[in-house]
């Protein structure tokens, strides 16, 4: 089988490009990414040798039509996307070139070259949030209610998907799923950003809303749910990927912090981003009950594993600390 990912040597996507290297060696793996800011190359080193590699955005039709024409792929997952909510507060632009018509790009390419199945990456995010005591979850049949920019450019691509597959019956599939974490993730996100900073002991950025709450997802366990919904899900169906654990920003930060032993005074509060979700929390009965997908990486153990991979890794972080587009603890400073 041949298999497209695009968004490939960023976070996720470099995850499930090893992911699928090591488990389908007989495949034949394309990486598609524009190599924005938050993609490297060292995120897919360790198997450059088993696949092939196109630098390309979603948004270039031609680009994408031949690639998909010219490596006579089979299945198109699509990662690609602009992920960073505090980003898309100042530069929202960006987002919905990227997330919406790129992803309709995409879409169009595939149509026209006849691929088997368009996979899409989504997010949990799409639904809106929830109150911090609420005691439903997202189901997929919730309403989209995004607050946000990314969030609303996530949803704009979901739909164009679903278009896609009732107009033109491209066939399709979609995962939603929960915060992800685990190793090569750009030290933006919350995780690695408090670790890296940690490990130079600088300060954590802990937004005013402290017990606002995530769901937790390792990477790894993302990558086996895709790839039962490519084996075993129903075409044109939404599969939602979590794993019911919640932490909040602030025992994140204490778990970074009791991992590498550093003081917790170096917790310090700045103001909430515009348009802060409180919570989401996501449903995943159907992917367990129709595909018999658990998560498998307990949080605690994944977190710390996470933890100690940066403190051992910082040849592969530290040449992006100055990437970064966004200061997390600037918001709420009157502007220059």
């Amino acid at each position: 089988m041949n298999i497209l990912v695009t968004g490939g040597a960023g976070f996720i996507g470099s995850a499930f490009v090893r992911y699928w290297v090591a488990n389908h060696p007989d495949d034949s793996v394309v990486v598609y990414d524009a190599m924005t800011y938050a993609a490297t190359m060292e995120s897919i080193a360790s198997v450059s040798n088993d696949i092939s590699f196109i630098k390309g955005d979603i948004g270039d039709i031609v680009a994408a039509t031949a690639a998909l024409r010219d490596h006579k792929i089979d299945i198109v997952v699509n990662f690609a996307a602009e992920s960073h909510n505090s980003l898309a507060v100042l530069d929202p632009t960006r987002f919905f070139s990227t997330n919406v018509l790129g992803t309709q790009t995409m879409l169009e390419a595939a149509r026209h070259v006849g691929v088997g199945r368009f996979h899409h990456v989504s997010t949990c995010e799409v639904y809106g949030d929830l109150d911090l005591d609420a005691e439903v979850a997202f189901t997929e049949e919730s309403p989209y209610r995004p607050r946000t920019p990314y969030n609303a450019s996530k949803a704009g691509g979901d739909h164009a998907v679903r278009a896609y597959s009732e107009t033109y019956g491209l066939p399709i599939s979609i995962t939603n799923c929960a915060n992800n974490y685990g190793p090569y993730q750009f030290p933006e996100k919350v995780l690695p950003l408090f670790t890296t900073r940690a490990l130079n002991n600088e300060s954590l950025p802990v937004y005013q809303s402290s017990e606002n709450r995530r769901e937790w997802l390792h990477c790894d366990d993302h990558c086996r749910a895709i790839e039962a919904v490519l084996d075993r899900g129903r075409e044109g169906e939404t599969y939602h990927v979590g794993s019911g654990v919640e932490a909040s920003v602030t025992q994140i930060a204490d778990l970074v912090l009791a991992t590498l032993d550093k003081p917790q005074s170096l917790k310090v509060t700045v103001p909430d981003r515009p348009g802060h979700d409180r919570r989401y929390v996501l449903d995943c009965s159907k992917i367990r009950r129709e595909l018999g997908w658990e998560p498998q990486v307990g949080f605690d153990e994944g977190v710390a594993e996470t933890i100690r991979w940066y403190a051992d890794n910082r040849d592969w972080w530290e040449p992006l600390l100055g990437r970064a587009p966004v200061v997390e603890s600037a918001w709420g400073q009157p502007s220059a």
